[in-house]
């Protein structure tokens, strides 16, 4: 059986910009992060990003709110 090669996958996804500061990635933990910190139960229940990542939102407060797994996944098709 193969070994995945854990830092070049890493790597890559740096040099690509998909982790890392700044990647959609970074800002989806650091809305969890906020949540978590705050004391906000979020099990069962999605962050949502008002204007998405993909289209330059932000994790800023004013761009978050909670929503059910499946709202939120049926917006994002």
């Amino acid at each position: 059986m193969a070994t995945r090669n854990y830092k070049a996958e890493y790597k890559r996804d740096l040099e690509t910009g998909k982790s890392g500061p700044g990647s959609d990635q970074h800002e989806r933990q650091r809305a969890r992060r906020e949540y978590d910190k705050k004391g906000i139960a979020r099990t069962g229940k999605d962050i949502d990003h008002i204007k998405p990542l993909r289209k330059g939102g932000k994790s800023a407060p004013g761009n978050l709110r909670l929503r059910a797994k499946k709202a939120n996944q049926g917006d994002n098709k």
